[in-house]
């Protein structure tokens, strides 16, 4: 554990705390702050061990917060962002709520690589996207999603994703979305017919594995909620309290026939239990399968 604080590594995120007894402040394993000697660290297996010990949360990874959510300091932003995420915020707007702009920028470039009003617009075009594929008028569409005039809604809305807003009637498009979990925070991907990724933020290949998402579904990504996700994250959150022990989610998992056998057979596999790469093989009718039945559980995406 402390060679883990020492390398502030991220998969240990939401394993253990550490608490620092010369200064009585808990923190991450992935705390960027000055590393303390061996002898004067206390580990706990979660943060409320942490508390009832005396400790308290560290200022600058602030343990109390789930990984990647959104800080106290930018509550009130965010609050008017969900109440309409049509809203314009320019920096005079920001700035009027008592936050900088400039710490905005660089919290939405380092927690989900893009700036505020990037996420903002990108919103604003999941949302509208929605409302086109429902049969919407596109002039109504860009007035009720926050745009001042037909071009700009138009500019934006191609840009984003790659076709003109009268032309998406019976197209799909990628609703992707942050999920934050005890363990670290997850991208999820979902088309009409249902969820088609969820994996760690920092998993290798991500950028990959979107692409091939977009190549294979014809479909832009985009950063918004759909019912599939708002779904998702409420079993999610179940399952990390203990309330959930099964899923049932529709899922779009486009492939090979010998694929789709493979990954609906890890369905099958029940909570708590495991199975190696020859059971899952044998399982399909195929026992032979081993290396393939392993290659294809690599690619799954959920």
């Amino acid at each position: 554990m402390y060679k883990a604080l020492l390398n502030k590594d991220k998969s240990y995120e939401g394993i253990f705390f550490v608490g620092v007894k010369t200064t009585g402040i808990f923190c991450r394993p992935s705390c960027t702050a000055r590393k303390p000697k061996p002898e004067n660290v206390d580990y706990f297996s979660t943060a409320k061990e942490a508390l009832l010990r005396g400790y308290r949360p560290c200022k600058v990874c602030s343990p109390l917060l789930p990984k990647g959510d959104f800080p106290i300091w930018m509550k009130t932003l965010t609050d008017e962002v969900n109440r309409d995420p049509t809203v314009r915020m320019n920096d005079f707007k920001i700035r009027n709520l008592g936050i900088d702009p400039n710490r905005v920028r660089r919290w939405f470039k380092k927690n989900h690589q893009m700036t505020f009003q990037a996420y903002l617009r990108s919103l604003r075009v999941g949302q509208s996207f929605g409302h086109l594929t429902e049969g919407g008028k596109v002039i109504d569409t860009a007035f009720n999603h926050g745009y001042d005039s037909l071009s700009g809604f138009n500019e934006a809305f191609k840009k984003l994703t790659g076709a003109n807003p009268s032309q998406v009637t019976n197209k799909n498009i990628i609703h992707v979305y942050q999920i934050l979990t005890p363990i670290g925070p997850m991208i999820a991907a979902s088309v009409k017919e249902g969820i088609c990724l969820l994996e760690f933020t920092d998993r290798r290949m991500m950028e990959t594995q979107l692409k091939i998402l977009q190549k294979k579904f014809q479909a832009p990504l985009v950063t918004s909620l759909n019912s599939h996700i708002q779904q998702l994250q409420r079993q999610l959150k179940e399952y990390f309290d203990k309330k959930r022990t099964q899923f049932n989610l529709p899922l779009a998992t486009p492939g090979t026939e010998f694929q789709n056998k493979v990954w609906n057979q890890l369905k099958t596999i029940s909570y708590g239990q495991t199975r190696s790469y020859k059971e899952q093989a044998i399982a399909i009718g195929n026992p032979k399968a081993v290396r393939a039945v392993a290659k294809v559980n690599g690619e799954n995406r959920i």
